[in-house]
């Protein structure tokens, strides 16, 4: 058929849905099922009908777009969870842009500004300044990820608090005591929350402690450092996978066994994880799960079903025991 003399009717009639159920769409909106919005596209895009993009942003006042701002990629986990944010918008018709913003204050605020311009709405993964969550209002269409509590706009995060008690449980099953911590600060209370979990078991005090930390060749630094320190410590709980992975690495390299001397303890689950020697425990936020709040919520705001007060979801978490802390042949 000539693109040119195809209609929104006749995409309605091939796809088999109704003329309302196309332009919703076209137009981006939420709430219409996977396999209807495939549909449609498969229709049009069999018609090679070209929809009217202008005409469509004059009338319903939206672009289609989503801006994912994530601090930044090259953390694995970030990564990630980026990947699955953008995933679920696409899954729900809507298209995504992702800005790493660097931490730098300016590209954040230049991303929160250009709502309602080039974005419909935000997803904002990682801490931002708080002077600017602070100018916005719970009715904004932007949802924070990983932020911490706030009270100015909807925001999700994983349960700290249930991570560490997972941990600590698991830790007083292993006959561990002399835990060590690495860069549980990555998140505001990640440190508290393990402090408190531990104490909660009868497993006091966690030291020493190394904050600050990222990456690979820091998770193997602290390892060493803590060793030399406190050569009894028996288990290394670190903030993230990527700390875990470089301590087992430093672990390996000085002679120690895992987990026979030290066990270790990551968090974010990633595929990495499955294939180190040991395999590692690590803790899974369930970066699906994440995505999938944050997503609801921004669907909601866009809606205008959002209410007046900003809401925070708490999304559950899991504890993937693997060699690491149970040793081969024990999973």
């Amino acid at each position: 058929m000539d693109p040119m003399a195809a209609t929104m009717r006749d995409v309605a009639a091939l796809a088999g849905v109704s003329l309302k159920t196309v332009s919703r769409v076209v137009n981006l909106e939420p709430h219409t099922r996977p396999e209807v919005v495939r549909r449609v596209r498969a229709a049009i895009a069999e018609l090679e009908w070209v929809p009217n993009g202008s005409a469509r942003t004059l009338r319903t006042g939206r672009t289609g777009v989503i801006g994912v701002g994530v601090s930044e990629l090259r953390r694995p986990y970030l990564s990630m969870l980026t990947e699955a944010v953008v995933s679920e918008l696409y899954r729900r018709g809507l298209q995504a842009a992702v800005e790493p913003t660097h931490h730098r204050e300016d590209r954040i605020a230049a991303l929160l500004d250009s709502r309602g311009r080039v974005f419909d709405g935000v997803v904002l993964i990682g801490d931002a300044p708080a002077h600017l969550i602070d100018a916005l209002r719970p009715t904004d269409a932007v949802v924070a990820v990983h932020h911490g509590p706030t009270d100015r706009v909807d925001s999700v995060d994983a349960d700290a608090v249930e991570a560490a008690s997972l941990v600590a449980r698991h830790l007083v099953v292993m006959g561990r005591s002399r835990p060590a911590l690495i860069g549980m600060d990555r998140t505001r209370h990640g440190n508290h929350a393990m402090t408190a979990a531990l104490a909660a078991a009868g497993i006091a005090p966690a030291v020493p402690r190394v904050d600050h930390v990222e990456g690979r060749a820091d998770g193997a630094r602290a390892a060493r450092e803590i060793l030399d320190q406190e050569p009894d410590t028996d288990a290394l709980l670190c903030g993230s996978d990527e700390l875990a992975l470089g301590a087992l690495a430093e672990l390996v390299r000085s002679g120690k066994a895992v987990p026979d001397d030290v066990a270790i303890v990551g968090h974010d689950n990633l595929d990495d994880a499955l294939f180190s020697t040991p395999s590692l425990t690590t803790v899974d936020p369930g970066a699906a799960r994440l995505a999938r709040s944050a997503v609801d919520l921004l669907a909601d705001r866009l809606a205008g079903t959002g209410g007046d007060v900003a809401r925070r979801i708490i999304s559950p978490v899991e504890l993937v025991r693997r060699e690491s802390t149970l040793g081969t042949g024990l999973q």
